[in-house]
């Protein structure tokens, strides 16, 4: 067995899931060269939710962003994650804003893509995988991982044998919910080893508990990568910590040759910023607490806060377990998705809607059609189609090809649309396609801050830091 090797996560997944991609460029290059200095296998550094946090809120362009980490990054590799035909954002884009974005991101400094699709759906990962390649990008495809009738270990490795048939470099088991439970870990890693001929790499967040227990299960699994987060921003939604995995490993045949020394310079890095995130109330204390609700109701952690404020909003809190039991019913109708951005949104609000209603499906939102409708992709366990014609109506035409296939190229057409004076580098028009309008309030934001407009002024007010 060869040594275990580390994907630190806390330029990325860590604060995403702590303190809502809240941390900025500047609280992250002090110790960039140090953590090159470590020998992690990949920093996880960019995708994701950092696009569009970089431009909504903090006033930073993220595409300098990662310029400026792989500047300080020297010897590690960069990574980022890629929601296959979504990119970054929330719809699918045209195969030309793939292919485009895919090569920009190589070309600013990442090495390795995490590319995933919500449904599991490997038509949705195609046009990503084959810019990855052609770029000399190392391919990391992702599924979904997540439990139900149709997520047997033949599942699993039969899709993972079709990501290597499909020009994967390595293969990600992505538990977005921390719902793998140790034991489930070993044979879900076993089966995989024998199924497929890439590295194995595992990332979980440490929501329900499991995840230092099922990490470790997974080494001995033979897993040849894992990923972690330093420990002042690790735990509770958020990964389990390096530290204490380097140092369970130590001595063992799966070291990581990692110093425990060099460690504790980047934990010394991320405790203050720690207890700032904790005094200005970026950190809730409530993030950092084991939920086991999320093993009962199989709910990711970002989703049941989204289920809470959306129940608050409507006056409506005591309706949370009613909501979280309608949850797996809807999962159930709309043919199991993983629950992860988009389909956990689209699945938790219909939940509310029915609960609220007091009656199901009365109100159904445009979002829940388009998964019924296969505008998502194709769902993993079929759509019962008297279920379709009830959420359609009777004469519903169902998309049962790729769904980008619908669409044209579309990357002249947003360039164009860009006011003048705006566009300043090429990648800005991949900035805009994916996020519009946030796009143009930064753009604008850029704009005054290069000709020395005040931007706390009216006319400067696009963005505004939280």
């Amino acid at each position: 067995m060869a040594q275990v090797k580390i994907t630190e996560t806390v330029l990325r997944d860590s604060h995403q899931s702590l303190i809502a991609t809240r941390m900025t460029t500047e609280e992250m290059l002090p110790i960039l060269e140090t953590m090159d200095q470590v020998g992690y296998h990949s920093l996880e550094a960019w995708g994701g939710a950092t696009f569009d946090s970089c431009m909504r809120f903090l006033n930073e362009d993220p595409w300098e962003r990662l310029r400026k980490i792989r500047e300080h990054v020297k010897n590690t590799k960069l990574q980022m994650l890629f929601r296959g035909q979504n990119i970054l954002g929330y719809r699918h884009y045209s195969d030309d804003v793939v292919e485009y974005f895919v090569q920009k991101s190589i070309a600013n400094g990442i090495d390795i893509i995490r590319i995933f699709d919500a449904l599991n759906d490997p038509r949705n990962l195609k046009t990503a995988i084959n810019a990855t390649k052609k770029e000399g990008g190392h391919v990391q495809a992702a599924f979904s991982y997540t439990t139900g009738p149709v997520y047997t270990m033949d599942y699993y490795s039969e899709y993972a044998k079709r990501l290597e048939d499909m020009g994967a470099d390595s293969i990600c088991i992505k538990d977005m919910a921390g719902l793998l439970k140790p034991f489930d870990a070993y044979e879900l890693v076993k089966t995989l080893k024998e199924s497929v001929n890439v590295p194995i790499q595992l990332h979980t967040h440490y929501t329900a508990g499991l995840a230092s227990m099922t990490l470790l299960k997974a080494i001995e699994a033979g897993v040849d990568v894992v990923d972690t987060a330093i420990s002042p921003m690790a735990m509770g939604t958020s990964q389990p910590p390096t530290e204490t995995l380097v140092a369970t490993l130590q001595g063992t045949e799966y070291d990581t040759g990692i110093s425990l020394d060099n460690l504790d310079k980047v934990t010394k890095h991320f405790t203050p910023l720690r207890e700032k995130y904790l005094a200005d109330g970026l950190l809730n204390p409530k993030a950092l607490k084991v939920d086991v609700n999320a093993l009962i109701y199989q709910v990711p952690g970002g989703m049941l806060s989204n289920l809470m404020s959306q129940l608050k909003q409507a006056g409506k809190e005591d309706k949370l377990t009613e909501v979280l039991e309608e949850v797996p019913r809807v999962r159930a109708d709309v043919g199991y998705p993983p629950l992860v951005t988009p389909s956990s949104q689209i699945v938790g609000t219909q939940a509310v809607f029915n609960v609220l209603n007091g009656e199901r499906y009365k109100m159904v939102t445009k979002e829940f059609k388009g998964v019924v409708r296969g505008e998502y992709g194709k769902t993993p366990v079929a759509i019962d189609p008297e279920f379709v014609k009830k959420i359609l109506g009777e004469d519903a035409k169902v998309i049962d090809y790729r769904p980008a296939d619908d669409l044209k190229p579309e990357l002249d057409e947003l360039r164009a649309k860009i006011p003048a004076g705006y566009l300043e580098q090429d990648e800005d028009v991949l900035s805009y396609a994916l996020f519009e309008q946030v796009a143009l309030k930064f753009f604008e934001y850029r704009k005054n801050q290069k000709y020395g407009i005040d931007a706390n002024s009216d006319a400067a007010s696009g963005v505004h830091t939280v």
